[in-house]
């Protein structure tokens, strides 16, 4: 079987997760790693007996690599994503693909002028329940969507934020849960609802000793008169995972993994305009949604991407929808931060504005000594 060489880019963090979890997809083969921190891109190059490289261009530009993935802090993801995919080498960026729109708005760009294969990190898109709620929404079960809801939390200690300098920072950063631990949800929520033309909310930091937002909450205005609203944050348990569309003809509601729909006999609109009947509603039926057993998770998408450069097989996350993600971060963030309505697509320049002055006030942190834990999402 021809296989796709793979090098991974930061190999300190989830890029270490990466390279364990290549180990098994076949069509992949991790040929070369590079971190600045010479100690960790040896002990890991070792490992699996690859080359070793700490600067980005020059793993690039090997010869070694048919395809990078992206796992650095996130402000490098679209500097070192821009110069692979100039130079003809595939891309699968960690989420989010850029902390500003105009980073995103770059390797998109780049992306479609040179038409080599880009992929974003979004693996709850492989997940059967995503899949076919995707699925619910396309065929047009829902019908037009007149609300869209999300309420998406986490739990996160004083010590999964002292672990590192640069968590929860603007200077290391961009922003909190919305940049770090809100962007999957996130993502699935612009790709079964679309995104939203207006974002007023509310940001603060409630429970933790961070610069950055731990908490979230927005209303959303979207381009066909439908009304949102979301929130999340890192400071509850258990945490919750629930998101609710409603349709003309429907409604869809995924929560911790599990889909939820139900179909009307006649659609809202109609019924409220036809109806005698001074108390009544559509009927609806629940109906059962077949979820297909597929592979899921990292190595899904892993192996989506090198399917992609060998056969042509369409992407599960392309690279250029993940820019939905970060309008929305970005929108949420300066509505929070200004207190006023941002409107999509976001100002390119005031945002850029906007996280410069935030990073000048960064301050530097102190690290603390943690019990350092595999990522959970590794160890499937």
């Amino acid at each position: 079987m021809k296989q796709i060489r793979f090098g991974i880019i930061g190999v300190g963090g989830m890029g270490s997760g990466h390279a364990r979890t290549m180990q098994n997809i076949e069509e992949c083969k991790l040929t070369a790693v590079c971190d600045i921190d010479e100690e960790v891109v040896k002990s890991v190059a070792e490992r699996y007996g690859v080359k070793a490289f700490t600067d980005y261009r020059e793993l690039i530009d090997s010869g070694l690599v048919d395809a990078v993935i992206v796992a650095t802090p996130h402000y490098f993801h679209p500097p070192i994503s821009v110069y692979a995919m100039k130079k003809g080498i595939a891309v699968l960026s960690e989420k989010p693909i850029a902390v500003t729109v105009k980073g995103a708005d770059e390797m998109v760009k780049t992306a479609k002028e040179t038409g080599v294969p880009f992929a974003v990190m979004y693996q709850t898109r492989s997940t059967g329940f995503a899949q076919a709620a995707k699925k619910l929404v396309d065929e047009g079960k829902l019908g037009e969507i007149y609300r869209a809801s999300m309420i998406v939390t986490y739990f996160r200690s004083q010590a999964y934020y002292n672990s590192a300098g640069w968590r929860a920072t603007w200077r290391g950063e961009g922003g909190g849960v919305l940049i770090n631990q809100a962007p999957h949800a996130l993502d699935l929520f612009t790709w079964l609802g679309g995104l939203p033309s207006k974002v007023s909310s509310v940001t603060r930091t409630v429970r933790h000793q961070i610069e950055v937002e731990d908490e979230a909450s927005a209303i959303l205005e979207y381009p066909n008169g439908a009304i949102g609203y979301l929130h999340t944050s890192t400071n509850e348990a258990p945490g919750t995972n629930f998101m609710e569309f409603c349709g003309e003809k429907g409604k869809l509601v995924l929560y911790n993994n599990r889909i939820y729909f139900w179909q009307l006999e006649t659609p809202v609109q109609v019924f409220s305009d036809t109806t005698d009947q001074m108390w009544g509603s559509p009927k609806a039926r629940q109906v059962e949604v077949p979820i297909e057993e597929r592979e899921s998770g990292h190595g899904a998408i892993m192996r989506n991407l090198a399917r992609n450069i060998l056969h042509g097989e369409e992407l599960i996350s392309p690279g250029v929808e993940g820019l939905n993600s970060v309008e929305l971060i970005n929108a949420v963030i300066l509505s929070g931060a200004k207190g006023k309505e941002v409107t999509i697509p976001v100002d390119r320049d005031e945002y850029e504005r906007f996280i410069e002055e935030m990073k000048a006030k960064s301050k530097e942190k102190k690290v603390t000594k943690v019990r350092r834990e595999t990522d959970p999402q590794h160890l499937r």
